[in-house]
């Protein structure tokens, strides 16, 4: 192989190759691929954000075949610490430390990154890893406000490279199959999705505003979002309770259980989408809701969401989940199994995996991310099809947040089918897009 030709461009050009895209000046085939790519060159990973989610990153990458972590990347010394000892657990290696990202992104030694930051960081530095020319595995919700989805739509389509969301389900086999179910027509016409996650988060508090810890960098931590003093109550995880960083658990966690309904249901963007609820259960510095109950309505269909932060009581004894209703029956999906019902609701069949997914803990960590890493990384080296690209999951993200801003401004929004846009509603449409932070405007 020419040394004018970089690993980074090697990998990229073999992803396409095997997409069946053809590469001019590539000089080889997918099959003569096989035998060039030894044991040793595998994609190298650049993990960013450590704290919870993003050390099962690094153990996920570390569970899959033909991938090392070889760059670490934080803002908070701590984590970054804790974060190179379990890359040096997992694969008797240092990895490269570099806290602020766009140091990062100038090494020629990174393949993929991965993106575990707060929130209101997704989207910009996605789109930063695409413009360096590096694959991207982004967390949900990849972006913080609709319009910075259309946004990453836009730049992964002009790099080329490939982004695959968070969202694990997608890549569970038995989901897969109970979908196939559905779409048979195991129930007859599916019409109606319900979502429900359940938890009892404790308060955060009321903040104080204190200097900044010497571990921390918190002018990078906030980056793109306009500036705003530190509170002790913010870093590192509450910040999914704020508005100026976060969306709330919506989209922390109503995610995934309403991109299972979309997927079931074979829907997109509804006609119309309304959410009610508050936060009843403390008095505190949380500004988002501890109950919303959320409804995309269609034509033909309907998907509801309830979520309850503050509140473990379950559903299906599930914490998490969805029960997809038909013309002919029932199936109700988790990330351990499924189970079919007649419309006489007896149970007809049921699948419950041996090793299980952690489901309402902070990080999520389990056998699902693992696939999903997997089918990611099989992606880069193969042209194996993603089985979350950043187009499609965008629309189940999309449609949350609309659901926050419905919220937000107490009033139902009527939706344009073809982009989720809202239609005659100034005020909503406001609400669609961010003040950033002067000179961290995304950039396509």
């Amino acid at each position: 192989m020419s040394s004018k030709i970089s690993r980074r461009s090697f990998l990229q050009r073999t992803a396409l190759a095997s997409a069946g895209i053809a590469v001019a000046g590539a000089g080889f085939s997918t099959r003569s691929y096989s035998r060039i790519l030894g044991a040793n060159d595998r994609v190298r990973f650049a993990v960013i954000g450590l704290h919870g989610r993003g050390r099962e990153h690094i153990g996920s990458i570390a569970a899959c075949r033909n991938a090392v972590v070889s760059h670490i990347c934080d803002v908070d010394a701590r984590e970054m610490d804790k974060g190179a000892q379990m890359v040096q657990d997992h694969f008797g290696v240092a990895p490269q430390r570099q806290k602020d990202v766009r140091r990062l992104l100038e090494s020629k030694d990174i393949d993929a990154i991965t993106i575990a930051t707060p929130e209101h960081w997704h989207t910009p530095m996605a789109m930063m890893g695409l413009r360096a020319g590096v694959h991207v595995y982004v967390e949900k919700p990849p972006s913080h406000n609709p319009a910075e989805g259309e946004l990453l739509i836009e730049a992964q389509k002009k790099y080329g490279r490939l982004v695959q969301m968070g969202n694990q389900a997608r890549s569970s086999v038995q989901t897969q199959e109970a979908m196939q179910k559905i779409h048979e027509g195991v129930i007859g016409r599916a019409y109606f999705g319900k979502a429900w996650y359940s938890n009892s988060r404790k308060s955060i508090g009321i903040g104080r505003e204190v200097p900044v810890p010497d571990y921390l960098d918190w002018e990078l931590w906030q980056g793109p979002a306009p500036r705003r003093p530190y509170k002790d109550n913010i870093h590192p995880y509450n910040w999914h309770w704020f508005w100026h960083w976060g969306t709330g658990e919506t989209l922390n966690n109503g995610t995934h259980e309403v991109d299972l309904c979309l997927w079931a249901l074979q829907a997109g963007y509804p006609n119309k989408v309304s959410a009610n609820g508050g936060r009843y259960h403390y008095h505190d510095d949380w500004e988002f809701y501890d109950t919303l109950v959320t409804s995309f309505e269609y034509k033909d269909k309907l998907i509801t969401w309830e979520g309850k932060s503050c509140n473990a009581f379950n559903y299906h004894n599930r914490g998490r989940g969805v029960t997809i209703h038909g013309t002919e029956g029932t199936v109700l999906i988790d990330r351990n199994g499924y189970e079919i019902y007649d419309h006489g609701n007896k149970r007809v069949f049921s699948f419950e995996k041996a090793e299980k997914d952690d489901t309402i803990d902070v990080s999520g960590g389990g056998p699902l991310t693992d696939a999903h890493f997997q089918n990611f990384i099989n992606a880069i080296r193969s042209g194996e099809k993603l089985n979350s690209p950043i187009d499609e999951g965008n629309v189940s993200v999309t449609m949350l947040l609309l659901s926050n801003i419905a919220y937000k401004t107490g009033r139902t929004l009527n939706l344009n089918t073809s982009n989720g846009q809202i239609k005659k509603d100034k005020k909503a449409m406001k609400l669609w897009k961010r003040e950033y932070e002067r000179g961290w405007e995304p950039e396509v």
